[in-house]
């Protein structure tokens, strides 16, 4: 069959398939049940296959209709986001989620610098460490951290997630910290959290550090707040804390990263690659973590998933 049946016999099987029933296909698509019973028979005469099972008191789709349904129905459905891409470009609200520690921090901070590039988007910016549904159609882009194998999205790599003990200048010279042994017997935040582990082993203390009370934050914003006043040392991310490293608010007594094995996404629905917006935001963000290249950890290659 090279010509596609017409539209509005396709639309009536969609429905009908769907629903298994005509009469509510027939109140779906505001038509009358004869109407849609006589489409769905033109687009049967016209494939050559029987496309419902009738019987008494209904219908169920036949072994062709049920191979033909999905297809069928993605079809409508990349429609209907089309179209719906259409109006959102013409709004020019580009809504982007991402974490609290990445947002309020390295995002915040540059976010300016897109909408000078792009004044006729106007960009909001959620802030949440929840897992937002994108299939809702709330929010345009998040920025995940995991390996980047989500279903029903396209994920662009960003950066492998890394962290390393970060304090104050005070708090180094007060506890006289000279080796990572040191850190030992410091006052940590969340000091059971497995990332300290993982941190000592990979700077080579053979002694594992010994379960402890100790204060829980949310976010590394708060621990950025409690560790710049002089209340013990937090793993933290250098990459967010650019500013302060290099004015000498905070340090990073150690070179060693630890890699806790998870990477940051940049994920959107699959359906809506080629959105001004979307394509816009990626080029962007990649562009800006490449001034940053210094403080991201070697290799900068994808890991494997």
């Amino acid at each position: 069959m090279d010509r596609l049946p017409p539209l509005s016999a396709i639309r009536a099987f969609e429905a009908a398939g769907r629903l298994e029933h005509f009469s509510r296909a027939a109140e779906e698509l505001g038509m009358t049940q004869a109407a849609v019973s006589y489409q769905v028979r033109q687009l049967e005469e016209r494939i050559g296959h029987p496309l419902f099972v009738r019987e008494k008191g209904g219908v169920r789709l036949s072994e062709a209709g049920q191979r033909l349904l999905p297809a069928v129905t993605g079809a409508f459905a990349e429609m209907r986001q089309a179209f719906a891409g259409l109006d959102e470009e013409s709004t020019g609200v580009l809504s982007v989620s991402a974490s609290v520690s990445l947002g309020a921090t390295w995002l915040s901070a540059r976010i300016g610098r897109f909408q000078l590039a792009f004044p006729d988007l106007a960009v909001r910016l959620s802030l949440s460490n929840d897992v937002v549904d994108l299939a809702r159609g709330e929010i345009d882009l998040a920025i995940r951290i995991g390996r980047g194998d989500w279903d029903g999205l396209r994920s662009d790599f960003l950066f492998r997630s890394h962290v390393t003990p970060i304090c104050s200048p005070e708090f180094i010279e007060r506890h006289e910290i000279r080796c990572p042994e040191d850190l030992l017997r410091v006052e940590r935040l969340a000091p059971n959290d497995p990332w300290w582990a993982g941190w000592f082993a990979a700077a080579g203390v053979a002694e594992s550090p010994a379960p402890r009370r100790g204060v829980v934050l949310d976010s590394q914003s708060q621990e950025a707040s409690a560790v710049e006043a002089g209340f013990g040392i937090a793993m933290m991310t250098p990459l967010l804390w650019r500013a302060q490293l290099e004015s000498g608010r905070l340090v990073q007594p150690f070179d060693t990263l630890y890699l806790p094995g998870s990477s940051n996404w940049l994920v959107h629905k699959a359906g809506r690659t080629g959105v001004r917006k979307i394509e816009r935001f990626r080029e962007w963000i990649q562009q800006e973590l490449s001034r940053d290249a210094d403080l991201l950890p070697e290799p900068l290659l994808l890991p494997p998933r």
